[in-house]
């Protein structure tokens, strides 16, 4: 199921990617003479004018193919010559290069706002909590009561001792007749994963520094509640979370990129396409919002590292067209291909190199 879900999450963002560079080549005159998603070999397409549209085997991304982009030397010219994405001018050039990065961020903005209309979880204070506030358990102490036995993410329903019980107890009215029970057992019961369970806890007290003799069972609460915003609200604050979603991913690949340079980078955090596989599947896992707020960042991920000026990427051909606009010359054809070429094996043997640990860390 994780695998299907990474699939069609990859399959909406290239779509909505490779759409940005379809539709602006088309508005700015370029002849587009195949949309793709996958890479070869084809499974099947469909002509539709001037334009194929292909589905190839390999779900790994797309492209659009338009035409005059990889020109050869002594092209000859054509009755499209003038349609060719090397004869356009600069702007409409760069506009077609950064439309699908620009797509990318749009619809991050776009996933936010739908996950702020249908109500996100989010941390709230017992004094303005609402009778639909739940108390979740956010961790536990290492080596305390409740470590291994109350699964963090778990919905905290009731708690009793003897022939006392607290339902819907907050994170204060909880740790309050935990102690109240001293070192005797207390009966957790909990939602998790949509089962119902209880266990049997033991209080420890001298697990306070401050309070060596208040009874606790070692738990991290969190008082969640569902809010719901309105269109021009959640507009607004999906904005807000794609600029700080953006600027946080700039700021991490940027130390990631530093410290590689320096040796002393840890690529432990960094996952290729079996790790996103398996969050994917732990996004979906806690239902509709979690997975549209992975898609969202996971796709400004797609914009950051397309707009790097990289062979290959979006952000390296951007380049090219930079250099030929400031020197008015234009770089030889044989150059940029074997240049993206190049650029594109070093990505693919870093996707591999990605992939094999994530298969490492699955060992």
């Amino acid at each position: 199921m994780s695998i299907l879900l990474f699939i069609l999450v990859l399959f909406v963002l290239v779509l909505v990617h490779e759409w940005g560079h379809f539709i602006t080549a088309k508005k700015t005159g370029m002849r587009v003479d195949e949309f793709a998603i996958g890479f070869p070999p084809k499974l099947f397409g469909i002509k539709k004018g001037e334009t194929t549209y292909n589905f190839n085997l390999l779900p790994i991304g797309g492209y659009v193919k338009i035409y005059g982009e990889n020109r050869e030397e002594g092209e000859e010219p054509t009755t499209d010559s003038a349609r060719a994405f090397h004869a356009r001018p600069k702007w409409a050039q760069a506009v077609v290069l950064l439309a699908g990065i620009t797509m990318n961020i749009l619809f991050a903005w776009f996933l936010f706002s739908v996950t702020l209309m249908i109500g996100v979880p989010q941390a709230v204070d017992e004094g303005t909590a609402t009778e639909k506030a739940t108390l979740i358990v956010a961790g536990t102490l290492k080596d305390a009561p409740a470590d291994g036995v109350l699964p963090v993410g778990a919905e905290i329903i009731s708690v009793s001792a003897g022939d006392r019980s607290l339902t819907q107890p907050s994170p204060a009215s909880f740790s309050e007749f935990i102690s109240s029970t001293g070192e005797n057992p207390v009966m957790v019961s909990f939602v998790h994963e949509g089962k119902e369970e209880s266990v049997a806890v033991l209080p420890k007290t001298g697990l306070v520094a401050d309070a060596p003799e208040r009874a606790i069972i070692g738990t991290s609460l969190a008082f969640i509640e569902t809010k719901q915003l309105g269109i021009v609200s959640a507009v607004i604050e999906g904005a807000k979370m794609t600029v700080q979603g953006t600027v946080g991913i700039v700021s991490g690949l940027y130390t990631l990129i530093a410290q590689s340079i320096e040796g002393t980078a840890d690529f432990a955090s960094v996952a290729g396409p079996v790790g996103i596989v398996g969050m994917v599947g732990d996004a979906a896992s806690y239902g509709l919002t979690p997975l549209l707020t992975f898609t969202a960042i996971i796709s400004l991920n797609l914009a950051v590292i397309n707009l790097l000026p990289f062979p290959a990427l979006d952000g390296g051909r951007l380049l090219f067209v930079a250099i030929e606009a400031v020197t008015r010359k234009e770089i030889p054809p044989a150059w940029t291909g074997w240049t993206n070429l190049i650029g594109f094996a070093l990505l693919m043997l870093l996707m591999a190199a990605v992939t094999f640990n994530d298969i490492s860390r699955l060992l």
